[in-house]
């Protein structure tokens, strides 16, 4: 069965960022302000349809998203959005203090580590916390294909295009799809060599929140299928106690289909084709978190993309996503393998094959999922980037500061991508000024304390059941290192001096308060202190301990 590369449910970038992070410090040369010559494309490539959702591919603008699985009888295309969450409800600070601190600390310098672990979560932690990112939904087109031969689906990371092909009956199908940037929509091209076209219906959904609808789907009278819903969140939880969210972000989806031969009907939530030889299903979603009239917004989008050609929309998706990811290349050994489908060469890699290209396509494919989930005026990749099939993700597909955040972003300036910081920096500049607030109220510091976890809005009191791997102080200082890094490839002293001295300013004021004198032998440490899911035992069990050092802030 086909298998993605590296498709980690938990992180989009977990797998090939641990590889890139090698990769990339030796690889500066490779930095082009320019635009590649090398027109060879990185392709990953399946000879059978995705089985599930791990096995889809994925395409995306920054904010929109699509996992496409190329099935040739039901085709399933999930959707995504990054803006897709529960409200936020106000949910603060637990209700420690700065006498709940200093009690801590003095914990730990009688040696009671274990008391302190415990009142650490009891005084400064949220505990568990479900309000998760959330799938936009599903399109399934019918096509009821069977009897399929020469079967081939490929994702083109060098132009971010997914294509699908097969015979069925001896007739050749088609299905081409890409997410653009410029035109902010999803564009699906489905050609059909036989006489008779295709038919089939289209539908939209989206999964129910523990047995509550989210969406509902109609037609309209000019043709366009549209997809209306609120995220919500029936099994949240907050302090590790129930807390259903009953309100969150709204959206709209539309849909319609533009065809030069057989006919359209609209059925009351759904679109049937009938007989269509070549159909172009163009897709625009906003939500009201971005735009306070985002139904409004779908109008102009739309709009604006009547009359447009395939062609033309293809050819402005290209120019833009070129112009990003065109700026370096590499080339490991020969490419004699890529005539090997992508899922049997890992089962060679694992069986102890050479395949020295494989991790070439690999640094090309981070950067494509960069690329692809975060971009300029969007939100920055969350723990699946913008990739999600969940009403309740794994980790909530948050975003976790204690190493995820940092690696989604490592690649971005060696491979001279640093505008795809932006929504990073954006995002960091809110949980500094957040955490002005945590850092006064729980800990009586100055300056801005940053968690370990954190979501769309923000949020910076801790959040675990347990301090070990949950009660970390020390993301402000490795997040404030991209600041830095930005500055060094970039040379931008506005950047340098209006948007990261005034963050790494705040981050570093909390720390000067933080740090105390260690008893043991007069060095500054941070207590209580935790190296993110490294345990430090003792003879009373796991616990907090006083100036912990973590070798990932090495990186």
């Amino acid at each position: 069965m086909g298998k993605m590369i590296c498709f980690a449910s938990n992180s989009i970038f977990k797998c090939i960022i641990s590889f890139l992070s090698i990769l990339i410090f030796f690889l500066f040369s490779c930095r082009n302000e320019g635009i590649s010559d090398n027109n060879a494309d990185h392709i990953l490539w399946y000879n059978i349809p995705a089985s599930n959702w791990d096995e889809a591919l994925p395409l995306g603008n920054g904010r929109i998203g699509v996992m496409v699985f190329g099935d040739p009888e039901t085709e399933h295309i999930q959707l995504n959005d990054d803006s897709m969450w529960p409200a936020n409800l106000g949910w603060d600070e637990p209700p420690g203090d700065r006498d709940d601190l200093e009690n801590i600390r003095s914990l730990l310098i009688q040696g009671n580590n274990r008391a302190a672990d415990s009142l650490f979560v009891d005084k400064f932690s949220r505990k568990s916390i479900v309000r998760s990112h959330q799938t936009l939904g599903d399109l399934f087109i019918e096509l009821g294909h069977k009897e399929i031969s020469e079967y081939r689906r490929e994702l083109n990371i060098s132009d971010a295009i997914f294509t699908a092909s097969y015979r069925t009956e001896g007739k050749l199908i088609t299905e081409k799809v890409f997410v653009s940037h410029p035109r902010q929509a999803i564009v699906i091209e489905l050609t059909s060599e036989a006489v008779e076209g295709l038919s089939g219906k289209i539908f939209l959904s989206r999964p129910d929140d523990n047995g509550y609808p989210t969406a509902e789907a109609h037609t309209t009278s000019d043709g366009i299928l549209v997809m209306q819903g609120m995220v919500t969140q029936r099994r949240g939880k907050f302090d590790s106690k129930d807390a259903p969210v009953t309100e969150g972000v709204k959206f709209e989806t539309c849909l319609k289909v533009e065809h030069d031969s057989g006919r359209l009907v609209a059925g009351s939530d759904y679109l049937e084709m009938q007989n269509i030889r070549h159909a172009v299903i163009i897709m625009v979603s906003n939500s009201s978190y971005y735009f306070e009239d985002y139904h409004a917004q779908n109008l102009r989008e739309l709009e604006a993309l009547s009359g447009l050609s395939p062609t033309q929309l293809e050819n402005d998706h290209l120019r833009d996503y070129h112009s990003l990811f065109n700026r370096v290349d590499l080339e490991i050994g020969d490419r004699m393998r890529d005539t090997i489908p992508t899922d049997i060469r890992l089962d060679d890699i694992r069986s102890g094959h050479d395949d020295p290209g494989m991790a070439a396509l690999l640094f090309h494919y981070g950067r494509y999922l960069l690329i692809s989930s975060s971009r300029e005026g969007t939100n920055p990749a969350n723990l699946q980037g913008i990739w999600n099939n969940h009403i309740e993700a794994p980790w909530n597909a948050d975003y976790h500061l204690n190493i995820n955040l940092q690696m989604n972003y490592w690649l971005a300036n060696p491979t001279a991508l640093d505008e795809l910081n932006m929504p990073l920096f954006e995002y960091i500049d809110r949980l500094v000024e957040n955490g002005k607030v945590t850092a006064l109220k729980n800990f009586g510091c100055r300056g801005a304390f940053i968690p370990h976890a954190t979501d769309l809005w923000a949020p910076t009191w801790l959040r675990a059941p347990t301090a070990y791997w949950g009660c970390s102080v020390g993301a402000g200082g490795w997040l404030m290192q991209h600041y830095w890094q930005q500055f060094a490839y970039t040379l931008d002293t506005s950047f340098l001096r209006d948007r990261a001295y005034p963050a790494i300013t705040e981050v570093a004021l909390f720390y000067s308060d933080w740090l105390i004198e260690d008893p043991r032998d007069g060095t500054l440490v941070s207590a209580p202190s935790t190296s993110p899911e490294n345990q430090f035992i003792n003879e009373k069990g796991e616990s907090v301990t006083a100036g912990t050092y973590d070798p990932r802030n090495d990186v």
